[in-house]
C-alpha cells in the first residue's frame, strides 16, 4: 500500500524538479534579486540645461520656471521615431510627385 502512494509522489517531485531547472536554464523565470531604483525628478530651465535643482522654482540666471528634465534616452528614442516617419512620409511624396511629373511628359 506504501508502495502505491510513494510511487507517484516521487515521481511527481521528480517531474517538478526538472522542470524549475529547465525552465531556469532558460532563462524564463524573473531574477531572485530585483533592484528597486526610486528615480528623483530634476527641474532644469529651459534657457540654461546646465540649471539642475530637485525642486520647482525659477531659474536663478533668468527667472524662468524650472521645468522637469526628461531623460535623454525616452526621449531620443522617441524624437528618433518621429523623424523616420516624417522623413518617409516625404520620401513617399517626392516618389509620387516624380511618378506625376513622368506621366505629364
Amino acid at each position: 500500500m506504501k508502495n502505491k502512494i510513494l510511487f507517484p509522489v516521487i515521481l511527481f517531485v521528480g517531474i517538478l524538479f526538472i522542470t524549475i531547472s529547465v525552465n531556469e536554464a532558460n532563462g524564463q523565470t524573473p531574477p531572485k534579486n530585483k533592484t528597486v531604483t526610486n528615480e528623483t525628478v530634476k527641474y532644469t530651465c529651459p534657457m540654461h540645461p546646465e540649471v539642475i535643482k530637485d525642486k520647482p522654482g525659477k531659474c536663478p540666471k533668468c527667472g524662468m520656471e524650472l521645468v522637469v528634465k526628461k531623460d535623454k534616452k525616452k526621449s531620443g528614442m522617441m524624437s528618433d521615431s518621429t523623424v523616420m516617419k516624417k522623413d518617409h512620409t516625404k520620401m513617399m511624396q517626392d516618389t509620387s510627385s516624380m511618378k506625376h511629373k513622368k506621366m505629364g511628359m
